[in-house]
C-alpha cells in the first residue's frame, strides 16, 4: 500500500467578484485519516476542495499536500507541485467525469499507461482487479450510458485508485445518486478507509460521516466554525450557527 500524505491548509482565501469564498481558512489532516466538510450550500466546501487540488487558484495562504506545497503566488515550482499533487491525491466528482467515449475499463487504464508510464497489459491486469473490489469486474467492456450512477461512481473511484494515490478528495460524490445506490459507493469508500488512505469528503451523508470520519469540519460563510470527533460535532455543537444546521440535517 502507497504511504498516505498528510493534508495542511493555513489561511487560505479566495476572492470572487463580490465576495469572498474561502476567508482566512486553516486545517490539517494527518495522513491515513478521514474529514468530513460539512456545512451549509454556498459555505465553501467544494471551493476549498478544488484549491487543494489546484484546479481553483487562491488569493492568500498555503497548502500543503505530503511534500508538495501550493501558494497564492505562483513560483517557479507552482506548476511542478500542483501535476504532483493532482498525481497522487485523486480527485472524484459529482458528476462522474466519465470519458463518454471510452468503455470502463479504459476509462480506468488511460491515466497510468499515459501519466505514470505503466505497461498497457499491468494497467488492464490492475483495473480488472479495481473493477472486482468496486464490485463491477463483469461492466468492464460496458460505456458510461450503459451504467448506472452508482455504477459509474464506483468506476470513478476505481480510476482514481489506479494512479494509486496518497489520499482522495471527494466532492459531494453521491449527491446525484438513488438512495439504494449511495451505499455501495459509501461501501467502497469505507473500504478505502480501512486501507489507510487520507479522504477528504465534502458530504450531505451526515450518519455516514458520523460513522466514518476521523474528524468533522463545519464550513459557513467561507470559516470553520466548528471542528471535532463525530461525537464532539454531532451530539455537543459548541456555536449557534451548527446547532442550527444541524437541527435542520439530521
Amino acid at each position: 500500500m502507497t504511504p498516505a500524505w498528510s493534508v495542511q491548509i493555513d489561511g487560505l482565501v479566495k476572492r470572487f467578484p463580490g465576495r469572498t469564498v474561502l476567508d482566512g481558512v486553516s486545517l490539517q489532516i494527518p495522513a491515513g485519516q478521514t474529514a468530513a466538510l460539512i456545512g451549509p450550500s454556498g459555505g465553501g466546501k467544494s471551493t476549498l476542495l478544488r484549491c487543494v487540488n489546484g484546479l481553483t487558484p487562491f488569493d492568500a495562504g498555503t497548502i500543503q499536500v505530503g511534500p508538495h506545497r501550493i501558494v497564492a503566488r505562483e513560483d517557479a515550482r507552482h506548476s511542478e507541485n500542483i501535476s504532483a499533487i493532482r498525481r497522487r491525491f485523486g480527485m472524484i466528482f459529482q458528476d462522474f467525469q466519465l470519458f463518454p467515449h471510452l468503455t470502463a475499463m479504459e476509462n480506468i487504464v488511460e491515466s497510468p499507461i499515459r501519466v505514470l508510464g505503466v505497461r498497457p497489459a499491468e494497467a488492464r491486469s490492475r483495473a480488472m482487479a479495481l473493477l472486482d473490489r468496486v464490485g463491477l469486474a463483469d461492466r468492464a467492456n460496458s460505456y458510461p450510458r450503459e451504467l448506472s450512477g452508482g455504477q459509474k461512481q464506483r468506476v470513478a473511484i476505481a480510476r482514481a485508485m489506479a494512479m494509486e494515490p496518497r489520499g482522495l478528495l471527494c466532492d459531494e460524490i453521491t449527491s446525484a445518486l438513488d438512495p439504494e445506490l449511495k451505499h455501495d459507493v459509501l461501501d467502497v469508500l469505507d473500504d478505502l478507509r480501512r486501507d489507510g488512505l487520507t479522504l477528504l469528503l465534502v458530504t450531505h451523508e451526515l450518519q455516514f460521516a458520523r460513522r466514518s470520519a476521523d474528524r468533522i469540519l463545519v464550513l459557513d460563510d467561507g470559516k470553520v466554525i466548528e471542528e471535532g470527533t463525530p461525537q464532539e460535532v454531532f451530539d455537543h455543537p459548541r456555536t449557534e450557527r451548527t446547532q442550527k444546521f444541524l437541527s435542520k440535517v439530521m
